[in-house]
Protein backbone atom coordinates (compact mmCIF):
# COMPACT_ATOMS: atom_id res chain seq x y z
CA UNK A 1 0.00 0.00 0.00
CA UNK A 2 2.55 2.21 1.13
CA UNK A 3 4.73 1.59 -1.94
CA UNK A 4 1.47 2.67 -4.17
CA UNK A 5 0.85 5.84 -2.55
CA UNK A 6 4.83 6.74 -2.86
CA UNK A 7 4.53 5.72 -7.10
CA UNK A 8 1.51 7.88 -7.25
CA UNK A 9 3.06 10.77 -5.29
CA UNK A 10 5.81 10.47 -7.45
CA UNK A 11 3.61 10.68 -10.66
CA UNK A 12 1.94 13.47 -9.89
CA UNK A 13 5.18 15.80 -8.84
CA UNK A 14 6.95 14.42 -12.11
CA UNK A 15 3.40 15.51 -14.17
CA UNK A 16 3.58 19.04 -12.59
CA UNK A 17 7.19 19.48 -13.49
CA UNK A 18 6.84 18.48 -17.25
CA UNK A 19 3.41 20.38 -17.62
CA UNK A 20 5.49 23.68 -16.33
CA UNK A 21 8.35 22.93 -17.96
CA UNK A 22 7.12 26.00 -20.63
CA UNK A 23 6.71 28.51 -18.05
CA UNK A 24 10.16 28.21 -17.23
CA UNK A 25 12.63 29.63 -20.32
CA UNK A 26 15.48 30.48 -18.23
CA UNK A 27 17.33 27.00 -18.42
CA UNK A 28 15.86 25.89 -21.59
CA UNK A 29 17.91 27.46 -23.92
CA UNK A 30 21.58 27.71 -23.75
CA UNK A 31 23.76 30.03 -21.42
CA UNK A 32 25.48 32.08 -23.92
CA UNK A 33 22.92 33.98 -25.46
CA UNK A 34 19.13 33.24 -23.40
CA UNK A 35 17.10 36.46 -23.95
CA UNK A 36 15.53 36.16 -21.13
CA UNK A 37 18.54 36.57 -18.79
CA UNK A 38 20.42 33.25 -19.00
CA UNK A 39 24.03 34.37 -18.95
CA UNK A 40 25.88 33.45 -16.20
CA UNK A 41 25.60 37.83 -15.81
CA UNK A 42 22.07 37.98 -16.18
CA UNK A 43 21.41 35.14 -13.59
CA UNK A 44 23.81 36.90 -10.67
CA UNK A 45 21.54 40.41 -11.52
CA UNK A 46 18.30 38.15 -11.39
CA UNK A 47 19.37 36.90 -8.03
CA UNK A 48 20.51 39.85 -6.43
CA UNK A 49 17.02 41.54 -7.68
CA UNK A 50 15.08 38.59 -6.51
CA UNK A 51 16.90 38.34 -2.96
CA UNK A 52 16.55 41.65 -2.70
CA UNK A 53 12.90 41.32 -1.61
CA UNK A 54 12.83 39.33 0.88
CA UNK A 55 15.86 40.98 2.33
CA UNK A 56 13.77 44.77 2.60
CA UNK A 57 10.43 42.67 3.59
CA UNK A 58 12.76 41.52 7.15
CA UNK A 59 14.10 44.60 7.27
CA UNK A 60 11.05 46.59 7.61
CA UNK A 61 10.10 44.16 10.63
CA UNK A 62 13.15 43.34 12.51
CA UNK A 63 14.81 46.78 12.74
CA UNK A 64 11.91 48.18 15.07
CA UNK A 65 13.11 45.72 17.31
CA UNK A 66 15.97 47.26 19.13
CA UNK A 67 13.62 50.35 19.48
CA UNK A 68 10.90 49.09 20.92
CA UNK A 69 11.71 50.12 24.72
CA UNK A 70 12.75 53.81 23.52
CA UNK A 71 9.09 53.79 21.70
CA UNK A 72 7.13 53.07 25.12
CA UNK A 73 9.62 55.34 26.86
CA UNK A 74 9.11 58.55 24.04
CA UNK A 75 5.27 57.65 23.62
CA UNK A 76 4.20 56.86 26.86
CA UNK A 77 2.65 53.35 26.00
CA UNK A 78 3.05 49.93 27.56
CA UNK A 79 4.77 46.68 26.51
CA UNK A 80 1.78 44.90 24.91
CA UNK A 81 1.37 48.17 22.53
CA UNK A 82 4.90 48.42 21.66
CA UNK A 83 4.40 44.88 20.27
CA UNK A 84 1.65 45.46 18.28
CA UNK A 85 3.83 47.41 16.03
CA UNK A 86 5.71 43.96 14.97
CA UNK A 87 2.67 41.97 15.31
CA UNK A 88 0.40 43.89 13.74
CA UNK A 89 1.83 44.12 11.03
CA UNK A 90 2.47 40.40 10.54
CA UNK A 91 -1.37 39.48 10.91
CA UNK A 92 -2.30 42.14 8.42
CA UNK A 93 0.64 40.68 5.96
CA UNK A 94 -0.69 37.20 6.47
CA UNK A 95 -3.96 37.57 5.91
CA UNK A 96 -3.49 39.34 2.78
CA UNK A 97 -1.11 37.44 1.12
CA UNK A 98 -3.33 34.68 0.08
CA UNK A 99 -5.14 37.83 -2.09
CA UNK A 100 -1.73 38.88 -3.19
CA UNK A 101 -0.98 35.35 -4.72
CA UNK A 102 -4.43 35.51 -6.63
CA UNK A 103 -3.61 38.58 -7.86
CA UNK A 104 -0.57 37.65 -9.39
CA UNK A 105 -1.64 34.34 -10.67
CA UNK A 106 -4.47 36.14 -12.65
CA UNK A 107 -2.05 39.16 -13.77
CA UNK A 108 1.86 39.40 -13.53
CA UNK A 109 4.42 38.83 -10.47
CA UNK A 110 5.80 42.38 -11.26
CA UNK A 111 2.72 43.86 -11.15
CA UNK A 112 1.57 43.20 -7.61
CA UNK A 113 5.14 43.65 -6.39
CA UNK A 114 5.64 46.60 -7.88
CA UNK A 115 3.26 48.81 -6.50
CA UNK A 116 3.72 46.43 -2.93
CA UNK A 117 6.79 47.73 -2.80
CA UNK A 118 5.61 51.46 -2.76
CA UNK A 119 3.10 50.94 -0.78
CA UNK A 120 5.47 49.24 1.31
CA UNK A 121 7.94 52.05 1.41
CA UNK A 122 5.38 55.50 1.38
CA UNK A 123 4.31 53.74 4.53
CA UNK A 124 7.32 53.36 6.21
CA UNK A 125 7.78 57.22 5.83
CA UNK A 126 4.40 58.21 7.40
CA UNK A 127 4.95 55.51 10.54
CA UNK A 128 8.20 57.83 10.48
CA UNK A 129 6.45 61.02 10.30
CA UNK A 130 4.07 59.80 13.19
CA UNK A 131 7.35 59.00 15.51
CA UNK A 132 8.18 62.82 15.14
CA UNK A 133 5.04 63.69 16.07
CA UNK A 134 4.55 61.52 18.85
CA UNK A 135 1.76 59.82 17.47
CA UNK A 136 0.99 56.28 18.14
CA UNK A 137 -2.19 55.73 16.19
CA UNK A 138 -0.68 57.09 13.22
CA UNK A 139 2.72 54.43 13.71
CA UNK A 140 0.17 51.91 13.89
CA UNK A 141 -2.08 53.07 10.83
CA UNK A 142 1.19 53.24 9.19
CA UNK A 143 2.31 49.45 9.82
CA UNK A 144 -1.19 48.04 9.05
CA UNK A 145 -0.44 49.35 5.51
CA UNK A 146 3.01 48.26 5.73
CA UNK A 147 1.59 44.30 6.51
CA UNK A 148 -0.83 45.55 3.41
CA UNK A 149 2.41 46.03 1.26
CA UNK A 150 4.34 43.21 2.51
CA UNK A 151 1.67 41.00 1.16
CA UNK A 152 2.95 41.33 -2.49
CA UNK A 153 7.11 41.26 -1.91
CA UNK A 154 8.77 38.17 -1.06
CA UNK A 155 5.58 35.30 -0.88
CA UNK A 156 5.45 36.51 -4.84
CA UNK A 157 9.56 36.83 -5.33
CA UNK A 158 9.63 32.72 -4.48
CA UNK A 159 6.85 32.10 -7.28
CA UNK A 160 8.58 34.04 -9.68
CA UNK A 161 11.70 32.32 -9.26
CA UNK A 162 10.13 29.05 -9.57
CA UNK A 163 8.40 30.29 -13.00
CA UNK A 164 11.65 31.63 -14.55
CA UNK A 165 14.05 28.82 -13.70
CA UNK A 166 14.06 25.35 -13.45
CA UNK A 167 16.03 22.38 -11.82
CA UNK A 168 19.17 23.21 -9.74
CA UNK A 169 18.86 26.56 -10.34
CA UNK A 170 15.56 27.38 -8.90
CA UNK A 171 16.67 25.16 -5.97
CA UNK A 172 19.90 27.49 -5.79
CA UNK A 173 17.22 30.86 -6.41
CA UNK A 174 14.88 29.90 -3.79
CA UNK A 175 18.10 28.60 -1.41
CA UNK A 176 19.56 32.39 -2.04
CA UNK A 177 15.99 33.44 -1.16
CA UNK A 178 16.03 32.40 2.22
CA UNK A 179 19.60 32.98 2.85
CA UNK A 180 18.70 36.94 1.96
CA UNK A 181 15.55 36.48 4.76
CA UNK A 182 18.24 35.08 7.23
CA UNK A 183 20.50 37.75 6.26
CA UNK A 184 17.89 40.13 6.84
CA UNK A 185 17.27 38.88 10.18
CA UNK A 186 21.22 39.11 11.15
CA UNK A 187 21.95 42.58 10.21
CA UNK A 188 18.56 44.21 11.25
CA UNK A 189 18.88 44.42 15.28
CA UNK A 190 22.51 45.37 14.93
CA UNK A 191 21.31 48.28 11.64
CA UNK A 192 17.90 49.40 14.12
CA UNK A 193 20.42 49.67 17.03
CA UNK A 194 22.67 51.88 15.17
CA UNK A 195 20.34 54.03 13.72
CA UNK A 196 19.09 54.52 16.93
CA UNK A 197 22.26 56.30 17.69
CA UNK A 198 20.95 58.82 15.61
CA UNK A 199 17.73 59.48 16.83
CA UNK A 200 15.47 56.61 18.04
CA UNK A 201 12.81 57.00 15.19
CA UNK A 202 15.78 57.09 12.46
CA UNK A 203 15.22 53.29 11.37
CA UNK A 204 11.46 54.41 9.95
CA UNK A 205 13.03 56.58 7.74
CA UNK A 206 16.05 54.58 6.85
CA UNK A 207 13.79 51.43 5.55
CA UNK A 208 12.15 53.35 2.67
CA UNK A 209 15.55 53.87 0.97
CA UNK A 210 16.04 50.43 1.12
CA UNK A 211 12.86 50.06 -0.28
CA UNK A 212 13.61 52.07 -3.19
CA UNK A 213 16.77 50.24 -4.16
CA UNK A 214 14.92 47.11 -4.54
CA UNK A 215 11.75 48.58 -6.40
CA UNK A 216 14.54 49.74 -8.79
CA UNK A 217 15.95 46.47 -9.31
CA UNK A 218 12.76 44.48 -9.96
CA UNK A 219 11.94 46.89 -12.17
CA UNK A 220 15.14 47.03 -14.91
CA UNK A 221 16.59 43.83 -14.12
CA UNK A 222 13.85 41.02 -13.87
CA UNK A 223 12.20 40.28 -16.95
CA UNK A 224 9.05 38.20 -16.38
CA UNK A 225 7.99 35.24 -18.94
CA UNK A 226 5.29 36.11 -20.56
CA UNK A 227 1.46 33.91 -19.71
CA UNK A 228 0.99 31.16 -22.62
CA UNK A 229 -2.57 30.89 -21.06
CA UNK A 230 -5.50 33.19 -20.39
CA UNK A 231 -5.98 33.16 -16.32
CA UNK A 232 -9.18 31.40 -15.71
CA UNK A 233 -12.30 32.86 -13.79
CA UNK A 234 -12.40 33.21 -10.32
CA UNK A 235 -14.43 29.85 -9.67
CA UNK A 236 -12.28 28.01 -12.27
CA UNK A 237 -9.17 29.10 -10.15
CA UNK A 238 -10.73 28.63 -6.56
CA UNK A 239 -11.89 24.78 -8.47
CA UNK A 240 -8.52 24.94 -9.46
CA UNK A 241 -6.71 25.02 -5.54
CA UNK A 242 -8.82 22.98 -4.22
CA UNK A 243 -8.17 20.46 -6.48
CA UNK A 244 -4.22 20.66 -5.67
CA UNK A 245 -4.90 20.68 -2.20
CA UNK A 246 -7.26 17.33 -2.30
CA UNK A 247 -4.50 15.79 -4.42
CA UNK A 248 -1.35 17.26 -2.77
CA UNK A 249 -2.61 18.24 0.50
CA UNK A 250 -1.04 14.86 2.38
CA UNK A 251 2.34 16.27 1.65
CA UNK A 252 1.45 19.65 1.57
CA UNK A 253 -0.36 20.49 4.53
CA UNK A 254 2.26 18.73 7.14
CA UNK A 255 4.95 20.74 4.92
CA UNK A 256 3.24 23.99 5.57
CA UNK A 257 3.43 23.39 9.29
CA UNK A 258 6.83 22.44 9.38
CA UNK A 259 7.88 25.77 7.73
CA UNK A 260 5.13 27.76 9.43
CA UNK A 261 6.48 26.21 12.74
CA UNK A 262 10.55 26.38 12.12
CA UNK A 263 10.22 30.56 11.88
CA UNK A 264 7.95 30.47 14.92
CA UNK A 265 10.21 28.64 17.05
CA UNK A 266 12.93 31.09 15.48
CA UNK A 267 11.30 34.54 15.96
CA UNK A 268 10.12 33.18 19.62
CA UNK A 269 13.77 31.93 20.86
CA UNK A 270 15.05 35.08 19.63
CA UNK A 271 12.75 37.01 21.66
CA UNK A 272 13.49 34.84 24.73
CA UNK A 273 16.99 35.15 23.66
CA UNK A 274 16.83 39.36 23.63
CA UNK A 275 14.76 39.42 27.18
CA UNK A 276 17.48 37.33 28.80
CA UNK A 277 20.42 39.07 27.71
CA UNK A 278 19.35 42.79 29.03
CA UNK A 279 18.40 41.23 32.80
CA UNK A 280 21.63 40.40 35.49
CA UNK A 281 23.79 38.68 35.22
CA UNK A 282 24.35 39.36 31.34
CA UNK A 283 23.14 42.65 30.89
CA UNK A 284 23.81 43.16 27.15
CA UNK A 285 21.64 45.86 24.95
CA UNK A 286 22.66 47.91 22.06
CA UNK A 287 24.42 47.38 19.38
CA UNK A 288 26.10 44.43 21.46
CA UNK A 289 22.88 42.64 21.59
CA UNK A 290 22.16 42.99 18.61
CA UNK A 291 25.06 41.17 17.70
CA UNK A 292 25.07 38.53 20.19
CA UNK A 293 21.33 37.78 18.40
CA UNK A 294 23.22 37.78 14.82
CA UNK A 295 24.67 34.70 15.41
CA UNK A 296 22.25 32.10 15.29
CA UNK A 297 21.05 33.50 12.67
CA UNK A 298 24.54 33.77 10.87
CA UNK A 299 24.22 30.18 11.79
CA UNK A 300 20.95 30.15 9.79
CA UNK A 301 21.80 32.04 6.23
CA UNK A 302 24.56 30.29 5.69
CA UNK A 303 22.91 26.51 6.24
CA UNK A 304 20.44 28.04 3.72
CA UNK A 305 22.49 28.88 1.01
CA UNK A 306 24.32 25.78 0.89
CA UNK A 307 21.54 24.02 1.10
CA UNK A 308 20.22 25.73 -1.88
CA UNK A 309 22.72 25.02 -3.75
CA UNK A 310 23.11 21.36 -3.17
CA UNK A 311 19.67 20.37 -2.87
CA UNK A 312 19.50 20.88 -7.04
CA UNK A 313 16.16 18.30 -7.07
CA UNK A 314 17.33 15.73 -5.58
CA UNK A 315 14.29 14.47 -3.62
CA UNK A 316 16.20 11.80 -1.44
CA UNK A 317 18.67 14.19 -0.50
CA UNK A 318 16.02 16.66 0.60
CA UNK A 319 13.81 14.06 2.68
CA UNK A 320 17.58 13.13 4.19
CA UNK A 321 18.22 16.95 5.33
CA UNK A 322 14.24 18.07 6.11
CA UNK A 323 14.67 15.03 8.64
CA UNK A 324 18.25 15.65 9.75
CA UNK A 325 17.18 19.24 10.05
CA UNK A 326 13.58 18.56 12.08
CA UNK A 327 16.09 16.11 14.22
CA UNK A 328 18.46 18.57 14.91
CA UNK A 329 16.64 21.44 16.07
CA UNK A 330 14.52 18.64 18.30
CA UNK A 331 17.66 17.80 19.82
CA UNK A 332 18.81 21.39 20.58
CA UNK A 333 16.09 22.86 21.97
CA UNK A 334 15.61 19.79 24.15
CA UNK A 335 19.01 20.45 25.46
CA UNK A 336 17.90 23.69 26.00
CA UNK A 337 15.64 22.87 28.97
CA UNK A 338 19.38 21.72 30.85
CA UNK A 339 21.02 25.13 30.07
CA UNK A 340 18.61 27.76 29.56
CA UNK A 341 19.37 29.70 33.41
CA UNK A 342 22.95 27.83 32.92
CA UNK A 343 26.38 28.39 30.60
CA UNK A 344 25.24 31.67 28.07
CA UNK A 345 27.71 30.31 25.67
CA UNK A 346 26.59 26.88 25.74
CA UNK A 347 22.63 28.13 25.10
CA UNK A 348 23.76 30.45 22.06
CA UNK A 349 25.44 27.49 20.72
CA UNK A 350 22.50 25.36 21.23
CA UNK A 351 20.29 28.14 19.56
CA UNK A 352 22.66 28.59 17.08
CA UNK A 353 22.72 24.28 15.95
CA UNK A 354 18.62 24.71 16.10
CA UNK A 355 18.59 27.59 13.39
CA UNK A 356 21.61 25.30 11.60
CA UNK A 357 18.25 22.78 11.23
CA UNK A 358 16.01 25.48 10.22
CA UNK A 359 18.02 26.52 7.39
CA UNK A 360 18.16 22.79 6.44
CA UNK A 361 14.51 22.72 6.41
CA UNK A 362 13.22 25.85 4.88
CA UNK A 363 14.91 25.83 1.32
CA UNK A 364 13.96 21.99 0.93
CA UNK A 365 10.55 22.89 1.72
CA UNK A 366 10.25 26.07 -0.79
CA UNK A 367 11.84 24.17 -3.61
CA UNK A 368 9.26 21.58 -3.20
CA UNK A 369 6.16 23.95 -2.94
CA UNK A 370 7.25 26.06 -5.75
CA UNK A 371 7.53 23.27 -7.95
CA UNK A 372 4.86 20.82 -7.30
CA UNK A 373 2.56 23.22 -9.11
CA UNK A 374 1.77 24.81 -12.09
CA UNK A 375 2.59 28.35 -13.12
CA UNK A 376 -1.29 29.38 -13.32
CA UNK A 377 -1.41 28.39 -9.25
CA UNK A 378 1.86 28.97 -7.84
CA UNK A 379 1.62 32.50 -6.56
CA UNK A 380 -1.62 30.95 -4.53
CA UNK A 381 0.18 28.39 -3.32
CA UNK A 382 3.50 29.77 -2.33
CA UNK A 383 1.77 32.80 -0.20
CA UNK A 384 -0.72 30.28 1.15
CA UNK A 385 2.41 28.97 2.40
CA UNK A 386 4.36 32.24 3.12
CA UNK A 387 0.92 33.48 5.01
CA UNK A 388 1.60 30.86 7.68
CA UNK A 389 5.25 31.62 7.86
CA UNK A 390 3.85 35.43 8.61
CA UNK A 391 1.72 34.17 10.93
CA UNK A 392 3.93 31.74 12.79
CA UNK A 393 6.17 34.93 13.04
CA UNK A 394 3.35 36.98 14.14
CA UNK A 395 2.62 34.79 17.09
CA UNK A 396 6.25 34.22 18.20
CA UNK A 397 6.97 36.76 20.24
CA UNK A 398 3.40 36.91 22.37
CA UNK A 399 3.39 33.28 22.62
CA UNK A 400 6.70 32.78 23.61
CA UNK A 401 6.55 35.60 26.33
CA UNK A 402 3.02 33.83 27.29
CA UNK A 403 5.17 30.82 28.34
CA UNK A 404 8.03 32.86 29.75
CA UNK A 405 5.42 34.14 32.39
CA UNK A 406 4.76 30.53 33.15
CA UNK A 407 7.71 28.80 33.50
CA UNK A 408 11.02 29.13 31.65
CA UNK A 409 11.40 25.23 30.90
CA UNK A 410 8.00 25.28 29.92
CA UNK A 411 9.18 27.40 26.55
CA UNK A 412 11.19 24.62 25.56
CA UNK A 413 9.58 21.56 26.56
CA UNK A 414 6.59 23.00 24.29
CA UNK A 415 8.83 23.97 21.56
CA UNK A 416 10.55 20.59 21.81
CA UNK A 417 7.52 18.39 21.63
CA UNK A 418 6.43 20.64 18.46
CA UNK A 419 9.56 20.31 16.61
CA UNK A 420 9.40 16.55 17.16
CA UNK A 421 5.66 16.08 16.14
CA UNK A 422 6.47 18.30 13.10
CA UNK A 423 9.78 15.79 12.57
CA UNK A 424 7.14 12.70 12.44
CA UNK A 425 4.95 14.53 10.10
CA UNK A 426 7.46 14.56 7.83
CA UNK A 427 9.20 11.73 8.19
CA UNK A 428 5.86 9.81 7.61
CA UNK A 429 4.21 12.01 5.00
CA UNK A 430 7.29 14.08 2.86
CA UNK A 431 8.00 11.38 0.46
CA UNK A 432 8.92 12.62 -2.79
CA UNK A 433 10.46 10.79 -5.72
CA UNK A 434 14.21 10.29 -5.54
CA UNK A 435 14.69 12.85 -8.59
CA UNK A 436 12.45 15.53 -8.92
CA UNK A 437 11.80 16.05 -12.87
CA UNK A 438 11.32 19.18 -14.72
Amino acid sequence: MEKAKSKRLQISFDSDMAADQEAKPHDAKPKKKSPEGGSSKGHLLEFIAIASVPMVLVLGNSMLVPILPDMQERLGISQFQSSLVITLFSVTAGLVIPVSGYLSDRYSRKGVMIPSLIIYGAAGVLAGLGAVWNSYTIIIIARAIQGLGAAGTAPIAMALAGDLYKAGTESKALGLTEASNGAGKVVSPILGSLFALIVWYAAFFAFPVFCLISLLLVMFVLKEPEKTKKPPKLGVYIRGIGKVLKEKGRWMIPAFFAGSLALFVLFGVLFYLSDILEEAPHSIEGVRKGMILAIPLLGLVITSYTTGSLIKKNGRLMRILMNVGLAIMSIALGLCTLFYNGNIYIFIGLLTLSSVGTGLLLPCLNTMITGSVGREQRGVITSLYSSLRFLGVAFGPPLFGWMMDKSHSLVFIVVTVLAAVALALVFFLIKPPAQIKG
